[in-house]
């Protein structure tokens, strides 16, 4: 398990990492990309406690997301399963879990900062969170996606799944955009990544 974390997290995460999840009796996968998630954890019916991480994300987004649900873990196994899955229990068990790793020997300087801002009060995905979204972004491999934020208005974009949308205006955090074969409204993280047609 050791070698395989290796090659999946920052090094100096490796060793707590490790212990973490020999604590908890955690069953690791690592799985194919997920398109609507990062990872996810379930207790499965004989009682193992089962965590699966997406292979293709970048260190930094693959220990963050590892430690959100070794969090989900230990939060239902302490407060117990009636808890909400990303209510005040999890949030303090995930802060907490997180802290030692908030470090310049495991996160690059420029990460350090949005990450400690994140952890002041977690959300449910690090997805929602755009400034940090964009900050893990910077260290994935390059593709030719764009961002919601980064389309002019009025532009035309797909999404994974291959529906056409045209960009419309801001509503407080999220952008209202049109699917254009519906005439549909839906709304648009700003930092949903997208593949931009015609501006």
């Amino acid at each position: 398990m050791r070698e395989i974390l290796e090659r999946y997290i920052p090094e100096r995460a490796v060793s707590p990492i490790f212990e973490l999840i020999k604590a908890n009796n955690v069953h690791l996968k690592i799985v194919n990309e997920r398109k609507t998630r990062h990872g996810d954890y379930r207790r499965m019916p004989n009682g193992a406690q089962q965590i699966t991480v997406n292979a293709n994300l970048n260190e930094y987004r693959f220990l963050i997301t590892l430690v959100h649900e070794i969090a989900h873990l230990i939060a239902f196994e302490k407060f117990g399963r009636q808890i909400k899955p990303h209510g005040h229990e999890w949030k303090f068990t995930f802060k907490e879990l997180m802290l030692p790793f908030i470090r310049p020997d495991v996160f690059p300087s420029g990460l350090l900062p949005v990450i400690a801002q994140h952890f002041k009060n977690p959300k449910a995905s690090s997805d929602t969170d755009a400034r940090l979204s964009v900050a893990l972004k910077t260290f994935d491999p390059k593709n030719d996606k764009n961002y919601i934020f980064e389309i002019p208005l009025g532009g035309i974009f797909r999404i994974y799944n291959g529906k056409t949308f045209k960009k419309g205006e801001r509503k407080i955090k999220r952008y209202e955009c049109l699917e254009v074969d519906t005439g549909k409204v839906y709304l648009f993280q700003p930092n949903a990544e997208v593949e931009l047609l015609k501006n």
